[in-house]
């Protein structure tokens, strides 16, 4: 099955017509560039190259049985890279499964992000929760749920108590396609409307919720036309076009830290590899399918718009390569070589102070022996 056929270039209405800022030889709309800062985006470059570089890697590390899962963001690149580049310190960011790499854009250490994954000792979240489940509190960024959708109503909630505190800052919660079935979603969008909390909701529509197209999930046109039913502003955007992103999610931003409100937004994308390492796609879409987005890779069109604008010459993309795969795989080497979480930490962030149960189970604990090929 098929989405249903319309032609979104010849729409106006912006949740049905799709915003695009990039053209296919680099160049941009005049109409619509946010002119985003030569800085901006040479970061924006670096960053989603290290995204896919680290991407590529911990896919080969779960492989060889070094880390137990891992969800991928080949080709979603552009949205949450550009989210990280707008949030300020204050903002809160509720991710599904493949915004993680905000937090990095925010600052979160490379190396805590990859422990993470092998949830060892190195892990803030000292191994309590799945990979590709971080949370960072010194960059406000919350794990989400793969019981799909409840991020954006506890995203919701937060903008909520910000407005209550009379804060200008603004939450930010993520979704997929899929859950725009779940309850949680349209609990979420009613009651971000109704109380107009200070927040941007996002959906990534990748084509595919695991296995099940976005054409068994809503028969609307688009799923951006489902927040005008709610009351607040929908916006359709080429989700592989990192300007456009840019300049949407900005605007959002700006109009809910303004007190305007919130506002959904429909990044139109595609999910390049695998929903996840336990996933295999060649069982339910054609290659022909995948070949045909491939050439929207959102990675090769900033590309295309950098060269355009001799920000970027093939010796420093190479060098580019060389360092963010140098730091990927210095990373991975320091964060493997740590031990597992101590045995104690099970029983701490439990009560804020021990009580007496926990005091005796603990005694119990040290005295213990180890686990074999643990060492304690």
């Amino acid at each position: 099955m098929t989405t249903p056929e319309f032609h979104p270039f010849l729409e106006t209405d912006p949740d049905i017509a799709l915003f695009r800022v990039l053209r296919d030889d680099g160049s941009t709309d005049p109409a619509t560039d946010p002119h985003m800062p030569d800085a901006t985006l040479k970061r924006a470059y670096r960053e989603m190259r290290r995204l896919r570089i680290l991407d590529a890697r911990m896919i080969v590390l779960q492989r060889q049985g070094r880390v137990g899962f891992y969800g991928a963001a080949h080709g979603q690149e552009a949205v949450p890279i550009a989210t990280g580049l707008l949030t300020q310190k204050d903002d809160w960011v509720y991710q599904a499964l493949r915004e993680q790499s905000v937090m990095l854009v925010r600052g979160f250490p490379l190396e805590k992000f990859v422990a993470q994954i092998f949830g060892n000792s190195g892990d803030v979240l000292k191994g309590r929760q799945m990979p590709s489940h971080p949370s960072g509190r010194e960059v406000n960024h919350v794990s989400w749920s793969s019981c799909i959708g409840p991020q954006l109503t506890h995203a919701v909630g937060t903008a909520w108590s910000m407005k209550i505190k009379k804060q200008k800052a603004v939450s930010i919660g993520f979704c997929g396609d899929g859950a725009t079935s779940q309850g949680d979603f349209h609990n979420a969008m009613n009651f971000a409307a109704v109380f107009k909390a200070p927040c941007v909701l996002v959906c990534q529509n990748n084509q595919w919720s695991i296995s099940v197209p976005t054409a068994r999930q809503t028969i609307t046109k688009t799923i951006a036309l489902k927040a005008r039913a709610y009351g607040m502003p929908g916006i359709r955007v080429d989700g592989n076009d990192i300007l456009a992103v840019y300049k949407v999610m900005g605007e959002a931003m700006k109009r809910a830290r303004e007190g305007d409100g919130p506002s959904f937004i429909e990044a139109f994308t595609y999910r390049m590899g695998a929903h996840s390492t336990s996933d295999d796609p060649t069982r339910y879409r054609s290659n022909d399918e995948v070949e045909a987005w491939a050439k929207k890779d959102p990675l090769d069109r900033l590309r295309r718009h950098m060269v355009h604008k001799k920000l970027l010459t093939d010796a420093q993309d190479k060098a580019l390569e060389e360092e963010l795969t140098a730091e990927v795989a210095a990373a991975v080497t320091a964060v493997e070589a740590l031990p597992p979480p101590p045995r104690e930490s099970l029983l701490e962030d439990v009560y804020a102070e021990m009580p007496w149960h926990l005091k005796e189970q603990l005694l119990e604990l040290q005295n213990a022996p180890p686990a074999p090929g643990h060492g304690g």
